[in-house]
C-alpha cells in the first residue's frame, strides 16, 4: 500500500511538472505582459523568441488638438501618414465616422485595414482624448506610433500599451 501511495504521489508531483513546465514554455506563460517600458530591440527579440504572431499597441492621449481631432480629414491624413511610417499596406481607404448622441463620447471613429490586421482609433470630443489600437502581425516600432501620434495631434502625456500576441 506505501508502495503504490508513493508511485502515486510520485506520478502527480511529475503531472504537475508537466503541466507547469507546459505552461510556461509552450503557452508563453513567461512573457512579459506590457513591453512599453522595453526597447524595440527587446521587443524585436522577444516577438522572435516566442514566436508571436502579432503585435498590438494601444495609446491613449490626452489634451490633444481640438481643430485636429474634430477634423476627419486630419484624421485620414495621419492614418495615411503613419501607414507609410511604420511600413505597413493599406488595403482600402480608411473609414472615418462622427457619432454619438451621448457628448461624452460623441466624436470621430476610425478604422484602417492594413494587409496584417488594422489600426483603429476614437477621438472623444468632451475631453480631447484620442484612443487608438495598432495590431499587426508584421513587426513595427511601438514608440515610433506613440510619439508620432501624439506629435501630430498636439497631444499632451499618453499611456502606452504593448503586447506581444500569441
Amino acid at each position: 500500500m506505501k508502495k503504490l501511495f508513493a508511485y502515486a504521489l510520485g506520478a502527480f508531483i511529475f503531472a504537475v511538472f508537466i503541466c507547469y513546465f507546459f505552461s510556461i514554455h509552450i503557452t508563453g506563460f513567461n512573457m512579459k505582459n506590457n513591453y512599453a517600458d522595453s526597447s524595440f530591440e527587446q521587443i524585436k527579440k522577444d516577438y522572435e523568441i516566442y514566436d508571436a504572431w502579432g503585435l498590438h499597441t494601444t495609446i491613449d492621449i490626452k489634451n490633444c488638438g481640438p481643430d485636429l481631432i474634430r477634423s476627419a480629414e486630419a484624421i485620414k491624413e495621419y492614418i495615411v501618414t503613419l501607414c507609410d511610417l511604420i511600413g505597413m499596406k493599406r488595403f482600402g481607404d480608411p473609414t472615418v465616422v462622427h457619432f454619438g448622441e451621448d457628448e461624452q463620447v460623441a466624436g470621430f471613429s476610425m478604422t484602417q485595414l492594413i494587409e496584417t490586421s488594422l489600426i483603429s482609433g476614437h477621438f472623444a470630443n468632451a475631453t480631447n482624448s484620442i484612443y487608438i489600437d495598432v495590431f499587426s502581425c508584421k513587426l513595427y516600432n511601438p514608440h515610433v506610433v506613440a510619439e508620432f501620434t501624439k506629435n501630430y495631434f498636439k497631444g499632451g502625456e499618453y499611456t502606452l500599451n504593448v503586447l506581444l500576441r500569441k
